[in-house]
């Protein structure tokens, strides 16, 4: 089993929990990886017992490249977890207070972990500083 704390709020991965503890154990050491179905090939997020698509249950962990894109966002300004009040408003890609008015659709991202407790890292998107990115998109309302 994992425990940390993180932010005040308990996080907890039960021994059960396979293909979560198999996620945490390569995001702890900084290496992003993605459970790959073995029969029909496609991605799952989040870690799965079965693939979503097509039900297989033997799965691969692949390396992936932890970069992207930003094509969807969601802007919360009341925080339900209180954990997460003073870093209203903020996105659900979860950018820092100060980052808000620089992300929208079509900012470049890349992958940065977060150490919390031995054998636990969180990962979490970040603007990728140098990627050639235009004026990000976003609604004004």
């Amino acid at each position: 089993m994992i425990s940390a704390n993180y932010l005040g709020m308990p996080l907890e991965i039960n021994d059960l929990d396979h293909e979560n503890l198999n996620y945490f154990s390569y995001c702890a050491k900084h290496d992003f990886r993605l459970q790959r179905c073995a029969s029909c090939k496609l991605f799952r997020y989040p870690p799965s017992t079965a693939c979503p698509w097509c039900s297989e249950l033997d799965s691969e962990w692949v390396s992936v490249e932890g970069r992207g894109t930003v094509h969807s966002y969601t802007e919360v300004h009341h925080a339900i977890q209180p954990a997460f009040k003073q870093y209203t408003p903020y996105l659900v890609l979860l950018a820092p207070k100060t980052e808000v008015e620089r992300v929208g659709i079509g900012t470049r991202v890349g992958m940065a972990f977060t150490d919390v407790a031995p054998g636990l890292a969180l990962p979490q998107w970040t603007i990728d500083e140098g990627a050639v990115d235009g004026t990000p998109w976003r609604y004004r309302g």
